[in-house]
């Protein structure tokens, strides 16, 4: 399968509020539209993890962060073209996305992708995409897609077929920042 392919077969199936399984820049994801209540309510109930542990939402740019968020710390600019490998930012106050995606505190963790898949498919959705690691909840993180449970695989509604055969990704870097600039690495 060419990335073209795969990035209309998975538009299709997240427009009609499926969700997919797919290779990131960093590790195998889950996602949705990340707009749609109820495919975000479905990735909850297969990742069997609680509503209160929050989802990250990728997205392809500039453009998309504004449309999620009025106000963006500059430093978050700063680290967004600074970081040598992925990294998540947890911003305030998110809107325009579902409700069930933000956490108690009013924020939402985000991350710019540069994976063409990921960037291409967004590009066709004009949304941001819903990430979160391909296990569940409690179990590990998957190093390549040989190692995703069968439970997972079969509970989605789209394999993308690219990069099946690459091991070894890493998550993310996660870094929260305020709207009053504070700053806090949640994870290296």
């Amino acid at each position: 399968m060419d990335i073209n392919s795969e990035v209309h077969n998975a538009f299709e199936v997240i427009k009609n509020g499926g969700i997919i399984l797919y290779p990131t820049d960093t590790v195998w994801g889950i996602g949705c539209d990340a707009t749609n209540p109820e495919a975000v309510a479905k990735i909850y109930a297969l990742k069997q993890r609680a509503e209160s542990h929050s989802l990250i939402c990728l997205m392809n740019g500039e453009k998309m962060m504004y449309n999620v968020f009025k106000e963006i710390p500059d430093v978050a600019w700063q680290i967004i073209d600074l970081s040598e490998k992925p990294t998540t930012l947890i911003l305030d106050k998110p809107r325009n996305v579902a409700a069930n995606l933000i956490a108690q505190d009013q924020s939402l963790g985000i991350r710019i992708v540069k994976d063409p898949f990921c960037f291409k498919l967004m590009e066709r959705m004009k949304k941001p995409l819903v990430s979160t690691s391909a296990n569940i909840s409690g179990q590990a993180t998957p190093n390549s897609f040989k190692e995703i449970s069968p439970e997972i695989i079969k509970g989605v509604d789209y394999v993308v077929n690219l990069h099946r055969e690459k091991i070894g990704g890493k998550p993310s870097t996660i870094i929260k920042l305020t709207n009053d600039s504070q700053v806090k690495v949640i994870r290296k």
